[in-house]
């Protein structure tokens, strides 16, 4: 055997057995009489220690061994003279009596340590020598063990796990698909999936009643830190439920990873219509873990002589506890970060409430003592608070409002990292108008179910809810579903709505709507972002690190170069390319 214990599970009631390690050089450290050896592997890291004068032999072969070397090493474990109590094995060493060179190592290009001196560019180029890190190796281990903590949940609540297909037929709905030329069909092109949607809802029509996958999903569109080219999903479906079986179920798998990954006790999740989500915080998917609500302030803000006011659709105000004391430069680095092109806002308001009952405004000019004091009230701003307000139409101020709400509750402590706000957000609409298409398009997916009873359901489309949640944790949205349309009229109906012809529908869709003509149960599902939540249990915004070996930024894998070229040959198989005569 290579070895007969791991690297991390020597303690000190191992004192005088004689064991076998083998891992990696972390450090060697000469000093002189003796020599020291961190030895490493996934579970750990043991001291390896060799005596010149004993050992001679040995230690001077210990000399010699560099970072990152392969290596077996054979001894007693011993006490430790000097301890350390920041690792578990810190109460012993292997007094070593044989040690062989399994494989030699070049120099790596950066530190294998927890602060590394490698940059992300590098770092991404050696994936493989980034995961021996424990950052990222716990990382890995912490994403192992949700997956199995949920196969364990739904396992226990009669899911079964389905595989199905990776090479599946492009849809005009959702973000670009990732298309495979085929060889055999040329001309022809398979799509990757962006997600398992109709499968699953096909599964339903088959029967199987209870459904689950942990998926890879593919979409063409541009990254930031939570999105990554391809992506993993926790995929599910149910058959003979409604709204609230889906979100108890799921509720209870989320609640049941928090307490046994984590050890915290979620409470019940409140609930939140989509329409108050965007009056209330200007986002669809709000952090709760603070107040600091939209209060709109049309009121008491117009008639003043203020034309940015007056002539706006709305006037919208957030009041920060206790920040009345900013000074005029935080002030106007505000005022500058929320004219970014980012955010987008023209300009930005403020007034102070000083705890001596005054106010101190950008806007004296036109607003009385008397004046801001009552903006101060409809804003339910109290002594000590900084009120910031921001006007235009209502869409795009709520929105650049969201945004400075977010900073500020980062900037002042309210958005406490550790604690996790859990809500469920209900009632989307059905439908949203692009102007440049000029047509409706599914908020969800063509397949999500209105959430009105009746014949006429379908006459006023702008008003129709849709019968979709989405989980929501500190601002993130982990996961999104639906109850999904089980009726061949409905779906119909609801394919005429979005602009597709009966020819469009029946090309793109005609296999889920033959399977309606043999009995679809009433069926819904949600799918989360594993990848997410990972990110989310480990308390960081990017998903990459929780990813053995992601892309970057451009969509780039830096370590075995994807994309990239093919031959000739290849292209002129798929018919991408006519062979030269």
């Amino acid at each position: 055997m290579y070895r007969t214990k791991t690297c991390g599970e020597l303690r000190i009631e191992n004192a005088g057995e004689q064991v076998t390690l083998a891992g990696w050089v972390q450090k060697n450290r000469d000093l002189g009489g003796m020599t020291f050896i961190d030895l490493r592997d996934r579970f750990g890291l043991t001291q390896l220690a060799f005596n010149m004068e004993d050992h001679s032999d040995l230690c001077l072969q210990a000399r010699e061994l560099g970072r990152e070397f392969v290596v077996q090493a054979e001894g007693k474990v011993v006490e430790r003279q000097s301890k350390n109590k920041n690792i578990p094995t810190g109460e012993i060493e292997i007094e070593v009596s044989k040690i062989q060179i399994l494989n030699a190592a070049d120099t790596p290009p950066f530190i294998i340590e927890d602060q590394t001196d490698g940059g992300e560019e590098i770092r991404m180029k050696y994936r493989y020598l980034d995961l021996r890190r424990n950052p990222l190796k716990n990382n890995i281990l912490l994403r192992h063990k949700l997956a199995i903590e949920i196969r364990n949940y739904l396992n226990n609540q009669l899911f079964i796990e389905v595989e199905t297909p990776v090479l599946i037929k492009s849809t005009p709905e959702g973000a670009r698909d990732f298309v495979v030329p085929s060889r055999m069909h040329q001309g022809e092109f398979y799509a990757l999936p962006q997600s398992p949607q109709t499968f699953k809802q096909l599964l339903m029509v088959s029967g199987f009643d209870r459904y689950f996958q942990i998926v890879r999903c593919f979409r063409d569109e541009d990254l930031r830190a939570d999105r990554q080219p391809e992506f993993t999903q926790i995929d599910c479906e149910m058959s003979f439920v409604d709204r609230d079986d889906v979100l108890l179920t799921f509720e209870n798998m989320v609640r049941h990873l928090f307490k046994n990954v984590k050890g915290i006790q979620l409470p019940t999740f409140p609930r939140m219509t989509y329409a108050n989500a965007m009056k209330n915080y200007g986002n669809d998917k709000p952090d709760i873990r603070f107040e600091m609500t939209f209060k709109y302030l049309n009121h008491s803000c117009k008639g003043r002589g203020f034309g940015i006011f007056d002539q706006a659709e709305s006037v919208i105000g957030i009041s920060v506890p206790e920040c009345s004391e900013y000074s005029r430069k935080q002030l106007d680095e505000i005022i500058d970060w929320v004219k970014r092109p980012q955010i987008g806002a023209k300009g930005l308001v403020y007034i102070k409430c000083n705890t001596d009952g005054t106010f101190k405004s950008s806007v004296d000019k036109f607003y009385t003592q008397v004046d801001l004091g009552k903006i101060a009230e409809q804003a339910e701003a109290k002594a000590g608070d900084l009120i910031f307000i921001m006007s235009g139409n209502t869409s795009s101020t709520q929105k650049q409002m969201s945004e400075l709400r977010l900073r500020m509750g980062r900037e002042t402590g309210l958005a406490k990292s550790g604690t996790y706000a859990p809500l469920w957000v209900v009632d989307f609409p059905l439908l949203e108008w692009d102007e440049t298409t000029n047509r409706y398009h599914a908020m969800h997916h063509p397949f999500t179910s209105p959430n009105v009873q009746g014949e006429n359901w379908y006459k006023d489309p702008k008003s129709i809810l849709a019968n979709a949640y989405d989980m929501v944790i500190n601002g993130v949205e982990l996961g999104g579903g639906s109850i999904r349309i089980h009726d061949k009229k409905v779906q119909a109906k609801m394919f005429e709505l979005l602009g597709f012809s009966d020819e469009e529908a029946k090309k793109q869709f005609g296999f889920l709507m033959n399977a309606f003509e043999y009995g679809a149960p009433p069926h819904g599902g949600i799918a989360f972002g594993f990848d997410r939540l990972c990110a989310m249990f480990g308390g960081t915004d990017s998903i990459r690190d929780y990813i053995a070996f992601p892309k970057n930024n451009a969509g780039r894998d830096m370590m075995i170069e994807a994309p990239d070229t093919i031959s000739g040959e290849q292209l002129v198989e798929l018919g991408l390319e006519i062979k030269k005569q």
